[in-house]
């Protein structure tokens, strides 16, 4: 099958000249590197669960407010200063 990868040209360049000491070509490489990447099972993180203290002040958020919104919380808090 053929296909087209886009690589920098410092890589691209590092790659041909690896190929052409082991004397296969760009394509044997890439396809060997790709091989291996794929084999090697992608280690997960340990995260950390983080608990939240939850308020028990009563009112919660003003009306209006967006929580999904960095820009918009950023405005507000620069609001109250």
């Amino acid at each position: 099958m053929r296909t087209t990868v886009r690589l920098n040209g410092p890589l691209l360049e590092r790659a041909r000249q690896e190929a052409a000491r082991r004397g296969i070509t760009l394509t044997a490489l890439i396809e060997q590197g790709l091989g291996l990447a794929l084999r090697r099972p992608l280690k997960k993180s340990k995260k950390t669960v983080i608990v939240l203290p939850v308020s028990s002040a009563a009112g919660g958020i003003r009306p209006g407010v967006n929580l999904d919104s960095n820009a918009e919380l950023l405005d507000r808090m620069e609001d109250l200063v």
